[in-house]
């Protein structure tokens, strides 16, 4: 074993066993390719098709965090510092992750970013990773880059890669069952980043852009879009809140209380791969709840 790869390794020993909640989760002790991803999604992703060769850390692995308002401290740095491959979001999303790369220049180190790769893509709206479409486009790039650092198993990579693609026709088949029911219904987001699903099942969004881009960017809404996402619940013009769990505030904790006065389903929905799931199922999970809620 030589000595860099053993550093990679006690380096990813020692960040998972830091006990914050915010502390990097580890998949595999002993990958031949060390891969940090910004977020557990795109660290799940990698994790399906590099399998047993690939050792992957994400950061950001706690549902309870903000991923808008997170701060990468140093210690993330070594992980980044002896990556062989970075996926980072981009786009704006997760600007620490930049710093980071910045701060731990390799020349050897190969970096994705999903927001560039996306093919689906919504005006002023990050969250590409909710398009499974997306999900596709990065997980054909993560094979190509893992199959350039380690040609000799590039036939795993491109089986996995196929299980992987097939896998997420599950999430296109319940989109699309929900979209042959309840097309142009009429719902409430607190957020921005159910969009990408929002779209494609020809749900009617009600609640305000400046509301839900506050939301997304930390900011106070106008009260003017504060009044009128209350009012559409109060008056019971939407049949759904979609709250994204991961971005309350003292607004959207008004919505989630107005829903349930007015007997109006909520359907949780989390930026962050909640422990236990994998991207697929976090996803199936979600639009299951939602197709359950919009058929009371």
């Amino acid at each position: 074993m030589t000595g860099f790869l053993l550093f990679c390794i006690m380096s990813a020993f020692l960040l998972s066993a830091c006990g914050n909640t915010d502390s990097p989760t580890t998949a595999s002790t002993a990958a031949k390719i060390n891969v940090v991803a910004a977020e557990n999604f795109y660290g799940n992703i990698a994790s399906q098709i590099g399998g047993r060769y690939v050792n992957v850390t994400s950061i950001i692995s706690d549902p309870n965090i903000d991923p808008h308002t997170f701060e990468a401290n140093p210690r993330y740095a070594k992980a980044v510092g002896t990556a062989n491959l970075v996926i980072e979001n981009g786009g704006g999303y997760d600007d620490w992750m930049d710093r980071l790369i910045a701060s731990t220049p390799n020349n050897n180190r190969q970096v994705l970013t999903g927001f560039n790769l996306a093919t689906v893509k919504i005006p002023d709206n990050e969250h590409v990773w909710y398009s499974y479409e997306n999900a596709e486009t990065i997980a054909t790039a993560i094979a190509a880059k893992l199959t350039a650092l380690d040609s000799s198993h590039a036939t795993e990579y491109d089986n996995n890669l196929q299980t992987f693609k097939q896998s997420l026709q599950q999430i296109q088949q319940k989109i699309n069952e929900i979209k042959n029911k309840y097309q142009g219904t009429p719902v409430g987001l607190t957020e921005t980043i159910y969009q990408y699903q929002t779209g494609p099942m020809g749900l009617n969004v009600k609640t305000p852009e400046a509301f839900q881009k506050a939301m997304a960017e930390g900011n106070d809404p106008s009260a003017s879009a504060v009044a009128t996402a209350e009012d559409q619940i109060n008056q019971h013009q939407i049949k759904v809140l979609i709250y994204n769990e991961q971005t309350a505030s003292k607004f959207t904790d008004t919505l989630q209380s107005d829903a349930k006065a007015q007997h109006i389903p909520i359907v949780p929905v989390t930026e962050t791969m909640p422990a236990g799931k994998t991207y697929q199922t976090w996803m199936l999970g979600q639009l299951n709840q939602l197709e359950q809620a919009l058929g009371k």
